[in-house]
Parts: C-alpha cells; structure tokens; sequence
C-alpha cells in the first residue's frame, strides 16, 4: 500500500467512517478454469490491547484487496477448494469450502491480522500476527446455486468479529460463471421486522418482554454460555425534520435468531431480528477470575430517523461482573447504559458465559437491586418484630407496677 493511500485510511478510520464498505470481487481460476467467483462486503471488529486498556478497531475488507496466489480449486485427493485474500500489511482471509452430494458450505473461515500494522491498529501495544478462525460459518447454498446475503451475517472468532453483507459468492462453478438460481441466507428471509416507529416526544412504553433462554455451544457441544433473559431496547435519534425521537422496542422470541462463539477469554452472543443485530462480547479476565460484559453493539434500521442506519457500540463496559464457575443473577430490571442515545433494560436474568459446569448454571451471584428488594421486608420485618418486643417488655413493666402497687396496699 503507498504512503498516500496509507494515511488516507488512517484518516478514514480516525473519523470512523467505515459502517459498510462496498463490494469487492475475487475469483479463484486453475488452468484457465474460473471455480470460484466471490463478491464480498465484510466489515471487521478487532479487539487490542492499547496501552493499558482494550481498544476496538474497525475497518471494512478493502476494495484493494485481491485474491492471493494460495488460492486453490481444489483437488481429487481431497484438497478442498480455498480462497486466500490478501490486504494491507500481512492480513488475510481464508475461505475453505466443502461438499456433500446436494449443497456446498464454507467449511471454515481463517483470518490472520498484524498488530503491527499502526494503519489498522493504532496505539497497539502488541506486535505481530495473530489467528482466528471458525468452522461454524453457517454459509452454505444448493448445488448449482450462488449463495446470497444482504443482511449482516456475523462470524465471530475470538477478539473478531468479521459482519458480513450483500454478499454473492459460489464455489464448484463448472463453466466459470455464476449460476442463475440462488440460496438465500435465513437473515434475508426471517420474519418481517416491526414497522419503523413514529416519532414521539416520550418513549412509548411496550409490556414487559418475554423471557428467552440462549445457549452457544463450543465445539464438543457442550454449553458454553447459558442465558435466560428480558430485554428491552431504547433508542434516541433524530428525525428526517430534525426532531428527537424515541423508540423503545422487546426482542421477541418468535422474531429472533441467535448464534455465538466462544474462546478461552472471549465470549459472544449475536441476537439478530430481521436485517438488525444485537451483539454482547464477555471477556474473562483470567488473572481476577472475574467475567463481565464489556462491549454491546447495536445496529438498527428505523426508516424515519435522518440516518436510517443507527449504529452504536461501547466496547468499554463493565457489566454484569462476577466470578468464573457462578452466574450472574437479577431478577429485577436492570438499566445497561450503553452510551447516551442507547440503553438496554434486562428483566429476571441469568447468565454464565464462561466455566459451566455440567451444561448448568453455576451459583448464582444476585445483582445489588435484588439484594436491595430482599432488604426492604427484612427491615419490615425487623421493625414490626422489634415494636412487638417494646409492646411486650411495657406490658410487662406495666403489670409488674400494678402488681408492686396491690402489695403496698
């Protein structure tokens, strides 16, 4: 990459302009036979160290990158089909495919980031490269199909999560071109999400959400994250005619779809509704054995906001804190402030995103506000103990002095 276009995204990522990036097309040919073709948008979050604290970047996979000379078609013996992309100063992506008689998948996703790389990682106190991968993609398509997604579709790997979007890609093409009829990601066609709200001068209050358990496995199949929640968005904006809007919505069970990943240190949890998301990052710091949550992200479409397109993230938070091999307890609502046009209401929540034992919660560690409700009737009822006792030793004392006054007599 030149100096020039090196200090061009070094501005573009300073001012974070990157929400989407634009299409960019790879294809993967072996003697003179295209059997790969890709356009991909894909949007890249990283987890660094920064000095002291934990930084996030993020930037888009750029329209220079190209498709590297480790591509491959594939052989009979078994090699698979793989396309290598290549970027910036020694990143890449690694998409493998494989089959079965009547669909092909991406079989896994590597990706290989330098946090040398200041254009990328600016501040970063670590130095070299790192690897994440998945194989739990969940991007496959009929034989004799594309593969085609609009809505996000997000692969987390650890510290990344890679977002990707209008994206159209095959592989196994037999006469190099891509194929007429497409599969269909199930974010494009999940359940039509609630109309744009209108704009109102005080939140409009919905009913307490329903309560709906999350399970993420690791790759044993055992659990590795267990949760059972309410959750209430709020969200303000601006509108078309320049007005503050508010809009308070529940993520409801019959409208929603779920995944996530787990690592050592790194737990994620992706909601999706329609083509919007919501996204909650755990990390576990090992040397505190303590767990919490320290990143949410939200993106939403609200049709009459003067940005369609609302997209919020935090990835300094400290919530939901607790020891390893115990959960996370609160049965009463609970307000996670995640910045100050977002906020994330929880209602009767249990949650261990790390350490579970036997696919079960581990003990639970109550929030202060349970703790503050448990007070209230034990004050109560200390207090009425307490007047029965004064009640008692006066009548006692009262009795005692008639009794004294009758022997006087």
């Amino acid at each position: 990459m030149s100096r020039l276009g090196e200090a061009a995204l070094a501005v573009a990522l300073l001012l974070g302009i990157f929400q989407s990036g634009c299409s960019v097309h790879f294809s993967v040919t072996e003697a003179g036979k295209i059997c790969i073709q890709a356009d991909l948008s894909i949007n890249f979050t990283v987890e660094y160290k920064n000095g002291d604290k934990q930084d996030v970047a993020k930037f888009p996979l750029p329209e220079n990158a190209v498709s590297d000379k480790n591509s491959s078609c594939g052989k009979e013996n078994g090699t698979v089909p793989l396309l290598v992309i290549v970027f910036g100063s020694n990143h890449s992506l690694s998409i493998s495919f494989n089959k079965s008689d009547t669909e092909y998948h991406v079989e896994k996703l590597v990706f290989t980031y330098n946090l040398s790389d200041a254009v990328f990682f600016p501040g970063s106190t670590e130095n070299g490269t790192k690897q994440v991968s998945s194989d739990k993609t969940e991007i496959s398509a009929s034989t004799k199909h594309f593969y085609q997604c609009t809505s996000p579709h997000i692969i987390a790997m650890g510290a990344v999560n890679a977002t990707f979007h209008h994206v159209k890609l095959e592989a196994y093409l037999e006469n190099g071109n891509y194929s007429t009829e497409a599969t269909t990601c199930k974010e494009d066609v999940s359940p039509t999400p609630a109309p744009s709200p209108t704009p109102t001068a005080a939140p409009v209050n919905p009913k307490t959400p329903d309560v709906i358990d999350y399970r993420v496995n690791d790759t044993s199949g055992a659990a590795c994250l267990l949760a059972k929640m309410g959750l209430q968005l709020n969200v303000t904006y601006k509108t078309k005619d320049d007005k503050d809007a508010s809009y308070r919505f529940n993520i409801e069970p019959a409208k929603i779809q779920y995944n996530g990943f787990c690592s050592k240190t790194y737990t994620t949890l992706n909601i999706t509704f329609g083509s919007d998301f919501l996204l909650f990052n755990f990390t576990l710091n090992a040397t505190e054995s303590k767990f919490y949550l320290h990143l949410v992200h939200l993106n939403l479409t609200v049709l009459d906001a003067k940005d369609p397109n609302i997209d919020v993230e935090n990835a300094s938070l400290s919530y939901l804190q607790t020891t390893t091999h115990k959960s996370y307890k609160c049965s009463s609502k609970q307000t996670l402030q995640v910045t100050d046009k977002f906020s994330v209401d929880t209602y009767s929540l249990q949650i261990q995103p790390f350490d579970i034992d036997e696919n079960k919660f581990g003990p639970a560690v109550e929030c202060s506000a349970d703790q503050n409700g448990m007070l209230v009737p034990i004050i109560v009822g200390a207090a009425l103990a307490g007047l029965v006792l004064i009640v008692l030793i006066a009548y006692l004392i009262g009795r005692k002095r008639s009794h004294a006054g009758y022997q006087t007599i």
